[in-house]
Parts: C-alpha cells; structure tokens; sequence
C-alpha cells in the first residue's frame, strides 16, 4: 500500500513539473532555502509536540525530497531510486551488528563502530560529515558529540564545567587588554564550553536557548501589551517602567 502511495506523490510530482508554470521553473537552488524552512518547522511541531501539525510538516519536507529528485532526474544526475537505494545500502553497511555478525556492548559500541565504518567509506576525519552551513550552535553540539563517540571526551561534568569557568576568567582577561578580537575569540571559547558541558550531561544546547528565546519573546510581549493598554508605544516608556512589567510577567508567563 505505502509502495502505491508513493507511486502516486511521485506522479503528481512528475504532472507538475510538465504542466505547471512555477514548478517547471524550481530548480536545486531556488527551493533549497524552503528546504530547510521545511526541516525546521518539523522540529516546531516536534517541541510543540503538535503530532497533527507533524504529520503535515514531514509531508511538506517529503515533498521538497521528491521535487529535489526529479529535478535530478531531468537533468540526468540521480533520480530517486537511487536516493532509496542509497540510504538503504547506508543503513545496512553502518549496522552490522544488526544486518552482519558483528557483536556489540551498548550504544557506545554501536556509534564508534559507526564512526569507523564512516573512516572505512573514505572520509579523512570523523568531523567530515558536519555540515558547514549548519547554525553555529549545533555545528559545536555536532562537533563535539561526534568527537565524543571516539573517546575524545571529558570524564567528569567537574571538568567540563571547570572549562566553562577558566573560559569566563580569560574573557575578563581580554577586556583588560582592550583588544576586540581576543575579547572575541574567548567569548567563542566560552559559548563552546558551555555547549559542551550541556552536550555532557545530555542537554541539547540548541533546543535550551530555543525555549529561552520563546520565555523571552512571551515576557517581552507581555511588557509590550502592559503599555500599550496604557494607550502608549513601548518607545515611550523607560527602563524602570519595562522592568517593573518584566518582573511582573515572570509569574504570569
């Protein structure tokens, strides 16, 4: 059945790059920025834990995985057989202990065997497979996660966090030198020691400051409505007025 659905998405998919004025026109680039705005509203319906709004999110980024590979097939590079045949093949050369007779003691067996067989398939650093456009924050949780699965790795969450304190003291160090790019650089320390320490005692750092910034924007928006019911804009009130309200909106949001 999921076979002749399938079938179905990718003929209508296939309909309308011949009949349709915009669809003929996309191309890898023009829908690559949708592509991604698409990924990251699955990951909204995920924290929102919106399982209705899911189901239509990952139909969205399904689609923009077929349109992707029929305008490959057009112009002769791939086509989406070879999409499936390719994840496929990945999944069973990267899990011999499930397809093979490969034996193993937990998870921490499970990803360094990955990490290998990744080095076997021709890649020159187990860092290779983070890409470099992804948001600097989770750039540095992959960074780390990945060098952490070859046992590259604190040992204790004292030491990490004693990382996170010696980064602080270097940053007051810099200022004291009034030199902006060091000042820079151990701020850039800093934000990757502590996305370590949240990595070592398994806290997404990405998905921590996601829900500071939505308290943030919720309280904010609080201030905002306090003044202007009011009858004034939020750029005629002060820093007392905006406080005040603030502190109001922590037991209210």
């Amino acid at each position: 059945m999921s076979g002749k659905k399938f079938e179905e998405l990718m003929n209508i998919m296939y309909k309308l790059r011949k009949e349709c004025p915009w669809d003929k026109e996309q191309t890898h680039d023009s829908i690559k920025a949708a592509t991604l705005e698409e990924s990251y509203e699955v990951i909204e319906a995920i924290d929102e834990k919106n399982y209705d709004e899911l189901k239509g999110e990952l139909g969205d980024l399904l689609l923009h995985i077929v349109f992707h590979s029929v305008i490959a097939e057009e112009n002769n590079t791939f086509d989406i057989i070879n999409v499936i045949d390719g994840i496929s093949e990945k999944l069973i050369r990267r899990h011999p202990h499930i397809f093979s007779d490969t034996v193993v003691n937990g998870t921490s067996d499970i990803t360094r065997n990955w990490e290998s067989i990744k080095l076997d398939e021709g890649r020159n650093s187990v860092l290779e497979g983070v890409p470099k456009n992804l948001p600097e924050l989770h750039k540095a949780y992959r960074l780390q996660e990945k060098a952490a699965k070859v046992g590259f790795d604190w040992e204790k969450k004292e030491d990490v966090w004693k990382k996170v304190e010696e980064e602080l003291n270097e940053i007051r160090e810099a200022e004291k030198l009034d030199k902006k790019e060091l000042v820079e650089e151990e701020i850039g320390d800093l934000l990757f020691s502590i996305v370590n320490y949240s990595r070592f005692i398994g806290i997404n750092p990405g998905n921590a400051l996601r829900r500071t910034n939505e308290k943030f924007v919720k309280r904010f928006q609080y201030v905002e409505g306090k003044i202007n019911s009011s009858g004034r804009k939020i750029t005629e009130s002060n820093l007392e007025e905006m406080d005040f309200f603030w502190n109001e909106s922590k037991a209210k949001v």
